[in-house]
């Protein structure tokens, strides 16, 4: 596997993971609440997003430029 490819699946496992804690923390709200990381869920959830936007942005622009 190429150094591009391990990106590319290295960042869509760190999206599913960080909205994966954030859809935990919404399910499980009393859990969560007591542990007093609702808002890391929300942190997460923002990060995820942002983090998906690159990941889209990498896969469409920036690896065609890359050699393999």
């Amino acid at each position: 596997m190429s150094l591009k490819g391990f990106h590319i699946i290295f960042v869509f496992l760190a999206v599913l993971c960080m909205v994966g804690f954030w859809a935990w923390t919404q399910w499980n709200l009393d859990d969560a609440q007591s542990l007093g990381v609702v808002e890391l869920g929300k942190g997460s959830f923002a990060l995820g997003l942002g983090l998906f936007v690159y990941w889209i942005w990498f896969v469409v622009k920036k690896s065609k430029t890359i050699i393999v």
